[in-house]
């Protein structure tokens, strides 16, 4: 008797596979719009910042999300991941940047499908 075996996670694997589309679409649009791109998927014990984008002397710590509304993306940011990005953030700053900037902004890109992408540019304050 065998059994047809569904792969494990399938569905959390599609989910993270419109998640990295979601970033490569937003690196594009970043880029046409003049951003250059620091670094991607920015990983430290306190948190992940999706994107970091410089333009001019202007830096932004950029977070995408890709849900099934532009709505749903919007609201999925809860206060704790806007801390951890925070966090994060400054982390960057203090360890790994040695770029001048004159200013920063927490950016947040969202996707939805068969919708056009939304920037929103200083999305939130640093918490």
């Amino acid at each position: 008797m065998n059994k047809k075996k569904t792969p494990s996670g399938s569905k959390r694997k599609q989910t993270y596979e419109a998640g990295l589309f979601a970033e490569f679409l937003a690196k594009i649009m970043l880029r046409l719009k003049g951003y250059r791109v620091i670094e991607q998927r920015y990983k430290t014990p306190v948190g992940e910042i999706d994107l970091i984008v410089k333009r001019g002397r202007h830096i932004s710590f950029v977070e995408v999300k890709y849900r099934q509304t532009l709505e749903e993306a919007a609201f999925s940011i809860s206060d704790h991941q806007k801390k951890r990005i925070s966090k994060t953030a400054n982390l960057w700053l203090a360890i790994d940047s040695n770029l001048a900037y004159d200013s920063l902004s927490f950016d947040v890109i969202l996707f939805a499908p068969w919708k056009f992408p939304t920037h929103m540019k200083n999305a939130f304050e640093e918490l």
